[in-house]
């Protein structure tokens, strides 16, 4: 056991999980992002 931890774990989640779902939020902001500008872009152009 991680000495620094002690005897009171406040979770015991997978901290893949969260990792997991910290990448799928910034893929998806910055593919939200990404998706704006073309729309920008080749609003710009016509």
């Amino acid at each position: 056991m991680n000495p620094f931890e002690g005897e009171n774990i406040n979770s015991k989640r997978n901290d893949a999980i969260d990792a997991g779902v910290g990448f799928a939020v910034s893929f998806g902001f910055f593919t939200t992002m990404f998706i704006i500008a073309i729309i920008f872009e080749y609003v710009a152009m016509n």
